[in-house]
């Protein structure tokens, strides 16, 4: 153990230290498995969104499985048709976890990008701006189909 820095002295590098990022891939796999199998656009088959239950308004996430679904089946206009903001969330994903794979292959355990609160904050008003729009009559073509 590298006694200044409290770290071990030796890091695992190659395929011993793909194991965090092949999980995650496993699990983003599977995922989009079941979503191309049961397909999200018949009604109830995987429950309901609660925030539309309790406030009748489409919440940011709202047409996502249905957006996945359609992204597993090729058919990028019906995704983004389904939640205009998957397609790129699931593009800035892929990314960060390529960088990360990368990383963890050269042995580095350094963030791979971090966020500051100017970008949290642009985020936040981006979902935000996006919920009132699409709840709204002149913004009705981005609620979910």
């Amino acid at each position: 153990m590298d006694t200044q820095s409290g770290t071990p002295a030796t890091r695992a590098v190659g395929l011993r230290a793909l194991g965090a990022p092949a999980a995650v891939a496993a699990g983003a796999v599977v995922a989009a498995a079941v979503l191309h199998f049961r397909d999200p656009h018949q009604p109830g088959s995987y429950g309901f969104c609660p925030v539309y239950a309790l406030t009748g308004w489409w919440c940011p996430a709202c047409g996502g499985l249905r957006a996945v679904h359609d992204l597993t089946n090729l058919d990028l206009g019906a995704a983004v048709a389904g939640n205009v903001l998957i397609v790129p969330f699931i593009a800035v994903m892929i990314f960060a976890w390529i960088g990360w794979a990368r990383h963890r292959w050269q042995g580095r355990r350094d963030r791979i990008f971090v966020v500051g609160p100017r970008v949290t904050v642009g985020v936040l008003i981006l979902l935000a701006a996006f919920t009132v729009t699409r709840n709204t009559s002149w913004g009705s073509w981005l609620a979910p189909v």
